[in-house]
């Protein structure tokens, strides 16, 4: 078992350990935000076509030689092309056809005027300007042309490659399946929100927080519950969630105190315990287990210290186990916008947000930086790296960042 070990020790221990969930098959409508699991090769061009990119009219460009606003060119027009439709007719020397955006261009066409820059009658088109082969004509596979690699597996299906795959005839593309992620809340000082807060009690707020945070990281989070101090209750709820599950997070009960049980409940749920706490501030109390090949992390009850962990060490690995080719967050490159006043015998991880609005990459860092103060996560998008052993940074310290996705 690994103890008390750098942040990056623990994130690279866990992806080794991650893998894939299985695939399948899914409408293309149900594709959007899932992780392609196959390889993309163009099979046809896009567009298919010569086509118009406005309504006006299609001409050989060797019609306009010489013309201008003195020196009109007159053509007659043979037929009208709406989109959707092709040309009955070819384009032949002091002809043209009228087009509409988006509809093939006629054979022997080989350029394309606005209505607005013509005259125009019902039988002919007056052009006053000499044009060039292949002018204002949006070329056949502009877009793609078949045979071009289109998207590699592990690419996130966003809008632009939902509406390629839609453009190749691709009606059920296969993607990573979403994994389910247990989620166990432990403590006995729980409570539900809109419940008394008597006797010491407080808001379970980990349980909305991190399911809200595996939803946007592409899982399906499973609520298992949240037992209190009891390593028999919490190993039970471990075994379940293990059982039907692709990972398990709990929260609480990591540290070193009497009532401190996750590890202990993890061993008795039948995972093999591989690291112990990290050197890590906030985030640094954590258990990391793996059982039947699934992982099961444990982290702080304070939330900001169990979301800061979940970002820098168990999100890759959960990417990961989505399908995503780039598991690992971002690295920017970032200034400090404020000073920061606290030193750091531990790596720290500090909280903000990024700031480009001088062209500079700057991190305002969020006010309050402690343990359990949640707050200072909301519109939060970075997390930035002090070294260990560095004093008060100074505004304008260049520090390296990740960015949440």
């Amino acid at each position: 078992m690994e103890r008390n070990i750098d942040y990056k020790q623990a994130r690279e221990l866990l992806l080794e350990r991650a893998a894939p969930v299985e695939t399948e098959v899914v409408p293309l409508e149900a594709a959007a935000g899932r992780i392609l699991a196959q390889s993309v090769t163009a099979a046809r061009d896009v567009p298919p076509f010569d086509r118009s990119p406005y309504d006006g009219y299609a001409f050989r460009a060797a019609d306009t030689a010489g013309a201008d606003a003195d020196h009109p060119v007159t053509l007659r027009i043979l037929e009208e092309i709406p989109a959707g439709s092709v040309g009955t007719q070819t384009v032949e020397p002091g002809t043209a056809a009228k087009i509409l955006t988006g509809a093939p261009v006629p054979p022997g066409a080989d350029a394309v005027v606005k209505y607005e820059e013509t005259v125009f009658t019902g039988e002919t088109v007056a052009i006053s300007a000499a044009f060039s082969a292949g002018e204002n004509v949006v070329p056949r596979g502009e877009d793609v042309r078949a045979g071009d690699a289109l998207a590699l597996p592990g690419t996130p299906v966003d809008p632009a490659l939902l509406g390629t795959l839609a453009a190749q005839g691709m009606p059920e593309p296969l993607v990573y399946r979403v994994p389910r992620v247990g989620l166990i809340t432990t403590g006995s000082e729980l409570a539900e929100p809109g419940e008394a807060l008597s006797g010491g009690k407080i808001v379970n707020t980990n349980r909305y927080a991190f399911a809200a945070a595996l939803r946007r990281a592409g899982a399906e989070p499973v609520f298992l519950g949240a037992p209190r101090d009891d390593p028999d209750a919490i190993a039970a709820l471990f075994d379940a969630a293990l059982s039907s599950c692709d990972m398990v997070i709990s929260t609480g009960g990591v540290s070193v105190g009497d009532y401190d049980y996750t590890p202990d409940a993890m061993e008795r749920a039948g995972a093999e315990v591989f690291i112990r706490t990290l050197r890590l501030k906030p985030g640094g109390a954590s258990a990391y287990a793996m059982r039947d090949g699934k992982l099961l992390c444990g982290l702080s009850g304070n939330p900001a210290s169990a979301m800061t962990n979940f970002y820098a060490v168990v999100l890759p690995a959960l990417r990961k186990l989505c399908g995503h080719k780039q598991p690992r967050l971002t690295e920017v490159p970032v200034v400090l916008a404020e000073d920061f006043g606290k030193k750091s015998p531990k790596t720290r991880l500090l909280r903000g947000t990024l700031d480009l609005a001088d062209g500079t990459a700057k991190m305002h860092v969020s006010r309050a930086q402690g343990n359990g103060v949640l707050h200072s996560l909301v519109g939060c998008d970075l997390l930035a790296e002090v070294p260990a052993g560095s004093g008060k940074l100074p505004a304008g310290t260049h520090l390296t960042a990740y960015l949440i996705p």
